[in-house]
Order: C-alpha cells, then sequence, then structure tokens
C-alpha cells in the first residue's frame, strides 16, 4: 500500500510531466504561440485532466493538497490569457480540488 507522501510525490510528479508552464508559457510571451495555438490547448486541456485525475486519485490530507494547489497555475494561465476563467474545465478542476479539501484530515 501508498502512503501519504508516497502518493504525493507521484501525483507532483504526473502534474510536472505534463505541465505547460514550465516550457510553453514562455513561448506565449514571446510571441512565438498564441494563446489560441491548437497545439497549445490540447496540451493545456491534457494538463488540465491530469491534474484533475491527479487530486482525485488518492485521499490526501489538507497539508498534502495545499502542496498541489491548481489556483496559483490557473491564476498565471489565465492571466496570460491562455485559460479562460468561465472554462468549464477549469472550473471542474477546482471544483475537484475543493471537494477533496473539504473530505480531507488535517
Amino acid at each position: 500500500m501508498e502512503s501519504g507522501d508516497q502518493a504525493l510525490q507521484r501525483a507532483i510528479a504526473t502534474i510536472s510531466q505534463s505541465d505547460p508552464l514550465i516550457k510553453l508559457l514562455e513561448q506565449v510571451k514571446r510571441g512565438r504561440m498564441t494563446p489560441t495555438d491548437a497545439g497549445l490547448r490540447a496540451i493545456i486541456d491534457s494538463w488540465l485532466g491530469t491534474y484533475k485525475h491527479a487530486i482525485e486519485s488518492a485521499e490526501f490530507n489538507r497539508q498534502a493538497l495545499r502542496r498541489i494547489d491548481p489556483s496559483p497555475r490557473l491564476v498565471l494561465l489565465i492571466e496570460c490569457g491562455v485559460l479562460a476563467e468561465a472554462q468549464q474545465a477549469v472550473a471542474d478542476l477546482r471544483e475537484s480540488f475543493e471537494r477533496a479539501v473539504a473530505a480531507a484530515t488535517e
């Protein structure tokens, strides 16, 4: 059975593998890609799904969930125009995170 710390490390690794902030956001900032680029959209959509799955894949405590809170990344992607606040996938990820926090133990 996987410990809470192992599950957290696995979730962080999974989220990091598809993280668009690492390389692609810089391309948008430099004008090499546009926020509406089809390839970028596919990567962002995949990342949102991966993030949601990682949050839902284990029962994390609140401390662990604070470490993988998607809010800072979502805010940055929204500010850069890559995501929209009203986007359903954004709302789904936030709701999933809020449910996990509500169900988590200290």
